[in-house]
């Protein structure tokens, strides 16, 4: 299998920065996009600063993108913020920021990518949503509900684009330790963790095994399925 052209959103950090790392040490090309500056340097990593829920930003990636590359093999919508509070006290601003960026960059990037997903003969869309939205988590609703419709939008996408040989699937991680739960109590977490089947913090490798998974060729009949980590007891 020759190289491939994976974009990644939320890449600066976290989740994504690793798999940036994960691809790139596989010999792909690999287009990161995020609001902050990366450290990640490498001549096959390309980044691009932006606000995955404004489609201008989108649009301009996608231009550039074209200009370089013939199509786009695999697209991670990684990009992801959460703020937890109790329903009554939650914001409203908190509510629709949460909500732009987690579903609306997810919506805007999986529709701008399809020209180009096209083009590959082994085209993936992977989207991260969270055991947030099975557990139905207090404090979360926000963030579960913004992740609850990114596991529609999987769902859906799936069914339009079979056809096109898309496929477009969903993981759920369980708690890692990365800066999107920093700010969460340890008691909090321990609840949560003792509602799983397996009763541990992920790691990032747990993901980067799903998403090898669905990215393999051998998965070209895997489409609208949500894989959550840890197992829902």
């Amino acid at each position: 299998m020759g190289s491939r052209t994976v974009l990644i959103t939320g890449a600066s950090r976290g989740i994504g920065k690793t798999l940036a790392e994960h691809f790139l040490a596989k010999g792909d090309i690999v287009i990161g996009v995020s609001r902050t500056e990366t450290s990640l340097a490498d001549e096959n990593y390309h980044h691009f600063l932006a606000d995955v829920a404004s489609e201008a930003d989108a649009k301009r990636i996608f231009t550039a993108i074209k200009k370089q590359f013939t199509s786009l093999d695999i697209l991670i919508n990684n990009a992801g913020i959460a703020r937890m509070n109790a329903f009554a006290l939650t914001p409203i601003q908190n509510a629709q920021d949460i909500m732009a960026t987690n579903f609306m960059g997810t919506f805007i990037f999986c529709q701008k990518a399809l020209n180009l997903l096209r083009k590959s003969p082994c085209a993936r869309i992977i989207n991260l949503s969270t055991v947030a939205v099975p557990l139905n988590l207090a404090g979360e609703a926000a963030y579960a509900a913004s992740k609850s419709a990114v596991e529609t939008l999987t769902r859906i996408v799936a069914k339009e684009m079979g056809g096109f040989g898309i496929t477009c699937n969903a993981i759920g991680p369980s708690p890692i330790h990365t800066q999107l739960i920093s700010g969460v109590g340890d008691d909090k977490i321990d609840k949560l963790l003792q509602q799983q089947a397996i009763k541990k913090m992920a790691v990032v490798e747990d993901v980067i095994n799903i998403v090898d998974f669905y990215v393999q060729p051998q998965s070209s009949m895997v489409t609208g399925q949500i894989l959550y980590l840890g197992g829902i007891s």
